[in-house]
């Protein structure tokens, strides 16, 4: 039997995927190093005997919504949560985007924003950062006047570059922006800044967050937006029902019992974050500022094998992969509008950071 035809917009698509292979040690897809405490596993663990397995779960997520509500101090009808943000991500582009509909995100950035949106049939407009991977207030005003967007995303601190975007500049595009923005803080908490102060009933912002960073809880996948009540219910009407089950609701309520684990932990991540940017900068390397818990940074030279290297693919593919052929997977970006030669390292633990750096600095002096 032949295939039936998929969609027509779809047919150039691919998935999203970041590829996995079996290392030592794998840098490439921005978890925290760092387990949950082990009170959290036990008490995660005693809840789940309360759990009633033959009915469906609160299909409001009331609890849950309340216990972010409290440490976020707004009310839970504040509170979006989803399987992971980016089925926060999602919601928002089936309820906002869509068919006839335009959304718009600055590049590099996300690469889900646009592959979310595309599926979700919107037609994506992207605007550039600067060379700096900065975002200027121009640029901005010249996407949202030509193309109108519905949606549009702004990542703070932006993946993969790392820099936070400037407030008054995401205030400014709040201010002027002709659909709903949505500032997408999956790893926030490693940053000293945030947009939640922007979040009120008349203004059209919202915040994403997820439990998969700082929580160290990627293998729950939980993500939840802080938003006006009206846009809320209007995720709440696209939203499957029963989307999110029970044990997940459990495991985000008991981990918020655990917060002061998690902000040592985002600080542990931070002062490493620091120690491997002190040490790349001594390399052939260039090294772009991080408020996240990665870094993004590009091969300058490789020894005397760089035009060979540029001939089979790069710098920077060189170098990825002299850091797999020694134990070490970081995320190639090169193929990334705007980052050619860019490679981006998850901020490890300590041993998996040491391991890093040895292997980076075998990569930038190897010869041919």
């Amino acid at each position: 039997m032949n295939r039936y035809p998929k969609r027509d917009d779809l047919r150039a698509m691919s998935g999203y995927h970041s590829p996995q292979v079996s290392v030592p040690v794998r840098l490439n897809t921005n978890e925290s190093p760092i387990e949950p405490p082990a009170e959290f596993v036990r008490d995660l663990a005693t809840s789940v005997g309360d759990i009633r397995w033959n009915r469906y779960p609160d299909r409001a997520a009331r609890e849950l919504r309340s216990a972010i509500a409290a440490l976020h101090q707004v009310r839970p009808e504040n509170v979006f949560v989803a399987n992971g943000s980016n089925e926060v991500l999602q919601s928002v582009l089936l309820a906002y985007g869509g068919a006839g509909r335009t959304v718009a995100t600055f590049e590099p950035t996300y690469q889900l924003h646009s592959h979310i949106a595309r599926i979700a049939g919107s037609t994506v407009v992207n605007g550039t950062r600067n060379a700096d991977f900065t975002l200027s207030g121009d640029e901005v005003r010249r996407v949202l006047t030509d193309h109108q967007p519905s949606v549009t995303f702004l990542c703070s601190p932006n993946n993969p570059t790392g820099l936070a975007e400037d407030p008054a500049l995401i205030a400014s595009t709040v201010a002027t922006a002709p659909g709903v923005v949505v500032v997408d803080e999956a790893y926030a908490q490693f940053s000293p800044q945030s947009a939640l102060g922007l979040v009120r009933e008349d203004a059209r912002v919202a915040v994403s967050r997820t439990y998969s960073k700082t929580w160290s809880m990627a293998a729950a996948r939980l993500g939840y937006l802080i938003g006006p009540t009206w846009m809320i219910e209007d995720l709440d009407v696209v939203a499957l029902p029963y989307h999110l089950d029970a044990l997940k609701q459990v495991a985000g309520i008991t981990a918020l019992k655990y917060v002061s684990h998690m902000e040592r932990g985002a600080a542990d991540v931070v002062a490493e974050r620091e120690r491997l940017l002190s040490e790349m900068r001594t390399m052939p390397l260039t090294v772009w500022p991080s408020q996240a818990n990665f870094i993004l940074f590009r091969p300058n030279s490789v020894g005397s094998g760089d035009s060979a290297g540029a001939a089979a693919g790069g710098i920077g593919r060189r170098v990825w992969q002299h850091l797999l052929d020694n134990g070490v997977l970081v995320r190639d970006c090169s193929s990334w509008e705007g980052l050619t030669d860019c490679l981006r390292v998850t901020v490890g633990s300590a041993t998996e950071n040491a391991a890093f750096l040895v292997a980076l600095r075998s990569a930038v002096s190897a010869r041919d």
